[in-house]
């Protein structure tokens, strides 16, 4: 027993260790300075406070909550429906292109996001490559699809529907064929067989890859800066503002936290389903 407890601690102490150091001691000092007050010129007063949860709940603040929710289930959304029929094709084809596949999906994370998304503005700006090639089928009007919702979420998708496709290969690889075998033999359409029997049994890679593409498109902050022009202040800028340019650490701090708490809510969530997965499969 003794000897288990200690195998335990070895292999589990450093992840525990970083864990630790890296995440809860952050989110414990912004869940303490969420209590204070900003001071007249910045800076914490260490003064007992609930006014920043009061102003988080503002209509100003809550309807930058609900654009950037909006933004990112668009986002997810927009890549379950890309990366499914991907990561299909993928777990579908011969073993010797899989790994050449694969590696096409994760070759966009040898160069930086942020050199990425500048490459965006290029495409996207009214003199970019696609006004140019729409201009040369004959559309006349120059479309504005820079500094506009779209282009942000267009951003988002691009950069994280990888994180979309991996978990969801991982699940449809993993399926025994014979399933989709035993339901077209019972009569069951192509589309009825992927509704009722591949979808299903992949769901744990599609919670997954929802939640690896929900959550950094709800904080991300440099996307919405560069694609849509500052014009539209999500909650990762909003975040990003109090500590760097409002100096208002403590309701920084607050917005952070009820952030973190809404992100441990959906990940309990996650765990909670795969486990209720996971017992109706040994059921069965």
């Amino acid at each position: 027993m003794k000897k288990n407890i200690v195998q335990r601690l070895i292999l589990l102490g450093p992840g525990l260790t970083w864990l630790a150091i890296f995440l809860l001691v952050p989110l414990g000092i912004l869940f303490v300075y969420s209590f204070f007050q900003r001071g007249s010129f910045g800076g914490i007063v260490y003064e007992f406070t609930l006014q920043n949860y009061a102003r988080a709940v503002e209509p100003l603040f809550v309807r930058i909550f609900l654009l950037s929710l909006k933004i990112a289930i668009v986002t997810t959304a927009l890549a379950l429906l890309i990366g499914y029929p991907v990561a299909y094709y993928i777990a579908t084809s011969p073993a010797r292109w899989r790994t050449v596949l694969l590696g096409l999906v994760v070759l966009p994370f040898w160069t930086s996001y942020l050199i990425r998304t500048y490459a965006w503005i290029v495409l996207l700006n009214s003199e970019g490559i696609i006004n140019h090639m729409l201009l040369a089928l004959g559309v006349n009007a120059r479309l504005e699809l820079l500094y506009t919702q779209s282009a942000i979420t267009i951003g988002l998708l691009y950069g994280y529907l990888p994180f979309m496709i991996l978990p969801l290969y991982a699940a449809i690889e993993r399926l025994n064929p014979e399933y989709a075998e035993a339901s077209a033999d019972l009569g069951a359409t192509p589309l009825k067989t992927f509704l009722t029997v591949t979808f299903p049994l992949t769901l744990r890679g599609v919670f997954a890859g929802a939640l690896f593409v929900f959550i950094p498109s709800l904080g991300n902050f440099f996307v919405p800066e560069l694609l849509g022009g500052g014009q539209e202040i999500l909650l990762g800028n909003l975040i990003r503002d109090q500590f760097l340019k409002a100096r208002d650490w403590p309701f920084g701090s607050a917005l952070a936290f009820l952030t973190m708490a809404l992100i441990m809510v959906l990940l309990f969530f996650q765990a909670w389903l795969a486990n209720r997965e996971r017992q109706a499969t040994n059921v069965a």
